[in-house]
């Protein structure tokens, strides 16, 4: 992590435990290996030496946004996940639902950081904004390391990283976006109307 700049970039300390990160397409996460968006537009398992009754925060950033030479929006959320118990993601209480790699054109190489959190206790997720897969509002410039301070989270317990750039699929994710914003408006015009 410290030869990717993931240290310092988005966490102060590498992770002592790689994270078995897995797409359905046969992509995996190996600590800066290069994939495709195409390859991971699809939530991933994710799997990590547990404690028995603990809960775990399931976090993918993008501190490369809108590319690594400007990252302006660093960092950029693609998943967020709170409450999860026993490596079942479906345990925990989805924030910001999975959204894959959507690197902008001619940026280059963008990382995308798997972390996971031990939590101290139970965490309110209502306390936390919702953000589903078509809505990219409230993403970027968020900042794990604020959020992990903010709910006593310390260090990542585990983690991993790849990199991706764009490539076709990346325009299909923004298309459902445009499609989102655009739903998102006619139903605001209609009520204000």
């Amino acid at each position: 992590m410290e030869e990717g700049g993931v240290v310092p970039d988005v966490v102060d300390v590498a992770v002592p435990t790689a994270a078995e990160v897995k797409w359905d397409s046969g992509a995996t996460a190996q600590m800066g290996n290069v994939c495709t968006p195409t390859q991971i537009q699809n939530q991933p398992t994710v799997t990590w030496p547990i404690e028995e009754g603990a809960l775990y925060t399931v976090v993918m950033t993008d501190p490369d946004a809108p590319s690594r030479a400007d990252p302006k929006f660093r960092e950029w959320r693609h998943w967020l996940v709170v409450n999860v118990s026993n490596n079942d993601i479906s345990s925990g209480s989805v924030r910001s639902e999975y959204i894959g790699a959507g690197p902008p054109k001619d940026t280059g190489l963008h990382r995308y950081v798997i972390l996971i959190y031990k939590q101290p206790g139970f965490i309110n997720p209502e306390k936390i904004p919702f953000y589903p897969n078509c809505d990219i509002n409230g993403r970027a410039k968020w900042k794990v390391r604020e959020f992990a301070e903010s709910h006593g989270l310390g260090n990542p317990v585990a983690g991993n990283f790849l990199q991706a750039e764009h490539d076709e699929y990346v325009t299909k994710l923004y298309a459902k976006f445009s499609e989102f914003a655009a739903k998102k408006r006619d139903e605001a015009g209609t009520t204000e109307g």
